[in-house]
């Protein structure tokens, strides 16, 4: 047995064992639309996942991980959604702010910061969007000052996921006056729990509050909190979102695969199957999925497996409705909990806008993967 499948019988057998008892109720919790879900629980069972040295595998042993390989990281993910162990708490704190703080912090930095991220202590939100600057990161107008030792931060952020159950943002900043676009940008740690920081939760279409907008009024944080040299932040910022990009998305199309298949169950129950677009389309997800996960696995270009995976699953939530049939638009009545197609084509409409929407995305592609003119700007 090779030690990847070592690793992965490894931790296949410790979520047999664990994922029990009063955690076996969290199987299936959480996750797009549906973060509310027993949230309190789903910090417990990641803080038993901690204790047990099941965090941050990827990370060097030095910094609490366990040095796992890319291959042992994917098993990883994928058989923790196999497992259908409930949806990540601390995502954003392992797999964004941890791997920046491991290539571009400072030794403080790291000591500071990644202890409580491993142990699941203080858990994390991203800074990036605002009302004027969604994907055109590049005009992002919050600012920060340095004064008196200490950054002080003025400005609005938005579509700020778990900013509610957060305790510090990693804020994409304009720090130097007059400086436009990519110039002038910071990467800051700031603390949401301090006056001056104000968090409004947003409601989805799906009827949950996953986002917020986050008010900065003269929020402040020490001078050592960026990371990068004051300036830098739009290559810190750009180096987050590849690590966004890593190998958990492999267990994100577990998950696809999953709706996938209970889409194949009705449509063969309920006679949908006997409609040739209907299989047609079915059997187009299919091997789209197919050509997902062997892109993955290969290290396809960030921007183009984000343009990729998002068209396709937001086509599969508006084939859900349709192998569900007319009844598939009714709500069951009050207080109108949706069903699991109906949360699923609701939120994938917003999988082609976050994270960078579809239109940025080619544009990346076009420009600094092929290689073709910028688009005209005014």
């Amino acid at each position: 047995m090779s030690s990847v499948e070592e690793f992965r019988a490894e931790i296949r057998g410790w979520l047999k064992t664990h994922l029990s008892g009063s955690f076996a109720a969290l199987k299936g919790r959480g996750g797009p639309g549906r973060e509310h879900e027993a949230f309190a629980e789903r910090l417990a069972w990641e803080r038993h996942l901690a204790a047990h040295g099941w965090t941050c595998v990827g990370w060097p042993k030095e910094y609490g991980g366990r040095g796992a390989s890319i291959e042992e990281q994917i098993a990883f993910h994928e058989e923790y959604a196999l497992a259908d162990a409930p949806a990540r708490v601390n995502h954003i704190g392992e797999q964004l702010l941890g791997p920046t703080l491991l290539d571009h912090g400072t030794e403080e930095q790291k000591a500071r910061f990644l202890p409580p991220v491993r142990a699941v202590e203080e858990l994390w939100c991203q800074g990036y969007s605002e009302p004027g600057a969604g994907s055109d990161l590049a005009a992002v107008r919050t600012r920060a000052t340095l004064t008196g030792g200490r950054w002080v931060v003025d400005g609005q952020k938005i579509w700020t996921s778990l900013a509610h159950e957060s305790q510090w943002c990693f804020v994409l900043a304009r720090t130097e006056p007059g400086s436009r676009r990519h110039a002038g940008l910071s990467y800051l740690l700031v603390p949401l729990d301090q006056p001056g920081v104000e968090i409004r939760p947003i409601v989805q279409l799906t009827g949950t509050s996953e986002f917020n907008e986050v008010f900065f009024d003269g929020a402040t944080t020490d001078a050592a909190h960026v990371v990068g040299a004051p300036g830098d932040g739009w290559r810190i910022a750009m180096a987050t979102l590849g690590y966004e990009r890593g190998v958990s998305t492999l267990g994100q199309q577990v998950g696809f695969r999953r709706e996938l298949e209970a889409l194949v169950t009705l449509a063969r129950h309920n006679g949908a199957a006997a409609d040739p677009d209907i299989r047609d389309r079915l059997t187009r997800a299919w091997s789209g999925l197919e050509a997902m996960r062997a892109g993955a696995l290969r290290g396809t270009d960030p921007s183009a497996a984000k343009l990729y995976w998002s068209h396709w699953h937001r086509d599969l939530g508006e084939l859900a409705l349709e192998v569900g049939g007319p009844a598939a638009a009714l709500a069951a009545g009050a207080p109108y909990e949706l069903d699991d197609r109906q949360r699923l084509f609701l939120f994938s409409r917003a999988d082609t806008v976050y994270a960078g929407s579809s239109e940025i995305q080619r544009n990346i592609i076009a420009e600094r993967v092929l290689g073709l003119p910028k688009e005209p700007r005014p």
